[in-house]
Parts: C-alpha cells; sequence; structure tokens
C-alpha cells in the first residue's frame, strides 16, 4: 500500500480524490490544503507520491515544486489543473514534476498514472544503485569449481523466503551474492536495500534500520523511513552484521520474527514483508559465544548459509578476472583497451591475495594500467610485492579446510590455464608444452575443468 498527497486548497476536490484512491487502489492518503501544508506534511510523513494542484493561492504548486527541489526531496508529483494551460504544465514538469493530468481526467488514469510514478522512482533508485557497483560485477566471475558450488546454491535458495547469512573474506563479494539471490528472487522488481552496519553510529543504527517520527530525538526534523520499510517486498541486505549492537540485534530479531517495524517515536506497527540477506567476515558462532552476538538471532539469520570462496581458493579464476578488470578499468579511465602478456596471468596466479581479495586483484590492475605506457601490460609492470611474494600461494594460500582432491583439482586448473596463457591459447602447442599425448587429451582436461577461452 502507497502513501499519496493530494495538495488542493478546494477541500472537496480533494475529499473526492482521496475516496476514490483509497476505494479504487487502496492507497492510504493524506490531504494538505496548501503549498506549506504540503511541504510541512512531506518533512513530517514518508510519502510515495503527490498529487499537486497548480493554481492555489499563497504557496502555489510552482512555489511547492522548487522548494521539493531546493531540499532534495525526490518523492515524485503529478500536476493536475482546472485551468488546461499547456505551458503552465509543461513549466512544472522542468521544474521536476514527473507528469500531468487535467482535473476532469478518470480516476482509472489518475491510479494508473500514479502506480507509474512510484515504479519509475523504484527504477531510477535501483538503476543510480547498480551504478554506484557497475566495477564489482567481477567478483562474481569465474568457472571455478568452488564458483560453480556458489552459484548453484544461489540458484536453489534465491526463490526461498528465508533469510540467507553470507559469510566470507573483506572484499570477496558477499554483496554481488546479495544481489544476485535478489535477481534470482522472483521480486527483481522490488527494492534491493543495502545497509552497512559497520558504518552506521550506535546512536542512529535503529533509525537507519527502523526508521523515525518527527521530533523522535534531536535532530530528526522529519520522518523518515527505516531500511526495512525502504526494502518493501525486496531484499534488505545487512552487511558486516556482526557489528550490531547488542540492543539492536534484539530489535532485529523481533521484526524478523513478527514481520512488523515500529518506527521510533511511534506506536503503530507497518507490516515489512522484506527478506532479509546479512554478511559477515566473522565467525558469529565465536561472537556468541563471547557474548557479543546473540545466539537466537543468529539462529534466525543462518536458516541458509553460504560461504564465498576467497581468491586464494580460486586462483585459476585470476586471468578472468583480470581480463574483466582490465576492460573496466581502460574504460573508467578513458584509455584504449590494453592486454596482459602472455606471462603475466601465471604471475598473478601464483599469488595469494590474502589482503583484501578482488579489492586487492583491482587495485592491482589500476596501477598496472598506469604504468604501462604501451597497450601490453608485461611482467615488469606487476608491482614489485606480486612478484617477490608469488611464491606463498603454493604454501599458505590454500586453508585447512578444503580436501587433497580439492587442492589437486584447482591445482591442475591454473597449471593449464597458464600454459594456454603462454601459448596464446593454442590447443596443440599448449598439448606438446604439457608433455600430453595429443591435443584431445587436452580438450578432455579443458571439459573437466571447464576452461574455456573468455
Amino acid at each position: 500500500m502507497s502513501t499519496i498527497l493530494v495538495c488542493d486548497d478546494n477541500a472537496t476536490l480533494a475529499g473526492q480524490y482521496a475516496y476514490d484512491l483509497r476505494r479504487l487502489a487502496g492507497h492510504d492518503v493524506l490531504l494538505a490544503a496548501s503549498g506549506e501544508e504540503a511541504l510541512e506534511t512531506l518533512a513530517r510523513e514518508t510519502v510515495d507520491c503527490v498529487i499537486l494542484d497548480l493554481e492555489m493561492p499563497g504557496t502555489d504548486g510552482f512555489a511547492v515544486l522548487r522548494a521539493l527541489r531546493e531540499r532534495s526531496i525526490a518523492t515524485p508529483v503529478i500536476v493536475y489543473t482546472g485551468t488546461g494551460s499547456y505551458e503552465r504544465c509543461v513549466q512544472a514538469i522542468k521544474l521536476g514534476a514527473y507528469t500531468f493530468i487535467d482535473k476532469e481526467e478518470p480516476m482509472e488514469r489518475v491510479t494508473r498514472e500514479i502506480e507509474n510514478a512510484i515504479e519509475r522512482r523504484h527504477i531510477l533508485d535501483e538503476v543510480a544503485l547498480l551504478r554506484r557497483y557497475a566495477n564489482d560485477e567481477s567478483a562474481m566471475l569465474g568457472s571455478s569449481a568452488s564458483m560453480r558450488a556458489l552459484k548453484e546454491a544461489i540458484a536453489r535458495v534465491a526463490p526461498i523466503p528465508s533469510p540467507v547469512l553470507i559469510t566470507g573474506e573483506s572484499g570477496s563479494g558477499k554483496e554481488l551474492v546479495a544481489r544476485d539471490i535478489h535477481r534470482l528472487s522472483g521480486h527483481v522488481r522490488e527494492p534491493f536495500v543495502a545497509v552497512n552496519c559497520a558504518a552506521l553510529p550506535e546512536q542512529l543504527v535503529e533509525s537507519e534500520l527502523f526508521g523515525h517520527e518527527r521530533g523522535a530525538f534531536t535532530g530528526a526534523i522529519a520522518a523518515r523511513r527505516g531500511a526495512f520499510e525502504s526494502a518493501g517486498g525486496g531484499t534488505l541486505f545487512l552487511d558486516e552484521i556482526g557489528e550490531l549492537p547488542l540492543a539492536a540485534q534484539a530489535k532485529l530479531l523481533r521484526v524478523l520474527e513478527e514481520r512488523k517495524v515500529v518506527r521510533l517515536g511511534s506506536t503503530r506497527a507497518v507490516d515489512v514483508p522484506a527478506r532479509v540477506v546479512a554478511a559477515t567476515n566473522r565467525d558469529l558462532a565465536a561472537e556468541e559465544q563471547a557474548g557479543r552476538f546473540r545466539r537466537d538471532l543468529l539462529f534466525r539469520l543462518n536458516a541458509h548459509t553460504m560461504r564465498v570462496p576467497p581468491l586464494c581458493e580460486r586462483l585459476s579464476d585470476v586471468p578472468e578476472l583480470a581480463s574483466r578488470l582490465l576492460e573496466l578499468t581502460c574504460e573508467r579511465f578513458g584509455m584504449r583497451r590494453k592486454r596482459l602478456a602472455a606471462d603475466v596471468p601465471a604471475l598473478l596466479m601464483q599469488y595469494d591475495w590474502h589482503l583484501n581479495n578482488v579489492r586487492e586483484l583491482r587495485n592491482v590492475v589500476e596501477r598496472m594500467v598506469i604504468a604501462a605506457d604501451g597497450d601490453v601490460i608485461g611482467a615488469e609492470h606487476v608491482p614489485a610485492e606480486i612478484r617477490e611474494n608469488a611464491p606463498a600461494a603454493s604454501t599458505t594460500g590454500a586453508p585447512a579446510t578444503r580436501t587433497f582432491l580439492e587442492r589437486r583439482a584447482e591445482a591442475e586448473r591454473q597449471i593449464v590455464i597458464a600454459a594456454l596463457e603462454r601459448n596464446a591459447w593454442h590447443i596443440t602447442h599448449t598439448a606438446r608444452e604439457l608433455g600430453l599425448a595429443d591435443h584431445a587429451s587436452l580438450l578432455r582436461i579443458m571439459r573437466r575443468h571447464r576452461i574455456e577461452k573468455e
């Protein structure tokens, strides 16, 4: 259910609009008799769309649109007028209104325009979010055994509305896993809202998650939806969930159990159907033993648990990742596309990327792009710490939790990919270098490890 604000000095017409919007579309409707009252309501309430009369005494519709622009309020506005002045409606559009309608329009069309305006706002928010994380798409690349297993787990769990707990090292791509879960959930048109719990000041955690009413605390000059309400029927991603204070953990548990949230300063419960996906780089079981994380919340969150493998467990994916990162970096820097020399992928695969996983690889690729003057990035452009520490991965890179067969398969995959890179993916030459009987033997190995040129 959406909240609509109807602003018109004609109380009879505004009341009829409110009645029809409730009856036809089930909207919650607020009324404002003037521009000043509309601005006060927008500061106090969370509104999904505004129906705004242009012709009002005092603060008219144009003044309201200017004020919304100055205050960076992105609530969509549909202006309506009974004067039939096309020029004034065009002026309103230039000031930021979504569209305009005539006061004599059938209510069925009005409700459609409202739905379109709200949908467009959701799309714009999602596009902005996707652009912000566009450079991170590479973290989900790779066809190693561990990444195939992760992608299969995502496909199985995504349609199930239960909470999901994602674990993994910093920089391994936990948020991208959450986005994939959202994309495959069947609710992709609903919002995806990400909250970094580690970045929230302790005194504002509850306000950010659950929202607040105007005057709920010092500085709360306007009502505000929390992350749960903003996510609607979509996905709420709580990154670094282990950083939440215990008081906020208790309230989060209550929301997960009751599927309702109460804003700070309010007594009214609001339904929140959003699915919660949480992520952490901590051992929450150990945190629970130490008294820093609630056991009941942990049981509620880990209905499904996914572990994102660190880059040291899938080093054979590094050439594909590096190639994609190189392409993205050149595009972002406005440079002509560069390529990696044949010996560079092998060097990159021998390093364990223990500092920050894919983020560390991205930084290294940027440094190589800047260091290389020509179109080819050679071994001399690889940072010294990568070349000097390359052998570390072979002895310490693989965690003890991996089996012998898993380590052997990954090592074999790395050897084959490095040889293919050195031979420009010429199958016969690569087979000869590896001492295989013929190219068919190499092709069988490539099929077994799902190796194919990008």
